[in-house]
């Protein structure tokens, strides 16, 4: 596995190309967020939002036994205020509960900057020069890429075949990405669009 890109952890990561399916869960019955399963509808991870947590602009991925392994949370303060972008933050937890920062994904929030791509960069700094990662697409569609610096999809999402619904979808992941990551990028683009995770 030469081509491995561990963000939160290499555990999260794949030799194979690896489909995840992700179904939404109503804010009314079970607080919102959604659920990730492999194709065996094993749960892999569980992303829980504002309805569980209880405060707005934050996210917490957890793995399929239940256990906290990222925290995103929404950057505030005068200075995000006057900014033309929100800046989301992704801790990555540690056994002992200690937090270290993995990426920080930034997006367009005035009607001036909205063409303006979604990026992302990863912690500690790696080889590419502003960004690392930049999603392409439509999330509110179903249709959006994840692409590295060098243009490169790692990660692409789909509706689920046969079923006419925004609740479930799937995301189709290289070989080597993150897993963990990746879905953590996919709860703050459904928070940025005002879905399952958002109050």
């Amino acid at each position: 596995m030469e081509n491995i890109m561990p963000v939160v952890s290499k555990i999260f990561c794949s030799g194979a190309p690896t489909m995840l399916m992700i179904r939404r869960r109503p804010i009314v019955v079970n607080g919102g967020g959604f659920v990730v399963t492999d194709l065996s509808q094993n749960v892999v991870f569980v992303v829980d939002g504002c309805g569980i947590l209880g405060s707005k602009g934050e996210l917490l991925v957890k793995d399929g036994e239940g256990e906290p392994i990222l925290i995103i949370s929404k950057k505030g303060g005068i200075v995000q205020a006057l900014s033309t972008r929100n800046k989301w933050n992704g801790y990555s937890l540690d056994y002992q509960g200690k937090n270290k920062l993995v990426f920080s994904l930034t997006d367009p929030k005035s009607c001036i900057a909205k063409s303006a791509p979604i990026r992302i960069h990863i912690e500690p700094k790696r080889h590419c020069k502003n960004w690392n990662f930049e999603i392409g697409g439509s999330f509110a569609d179903r249709d959006c890429t994840i692409i590295d610096c060098t243009g490169k999809i790692i990660a692409q999402m789909g509706k689920k075949d046969l079923i006419e619904s925004k609740d479930f979808y799937h995301v189709e992941l290289q070989p080597g990405c993150d897993q963990a990551f990746i879905i953590g990028v996919m709860a703050v683009l459904d928070n940025i669009h005002g879905e399952s995770t958002r109050c």
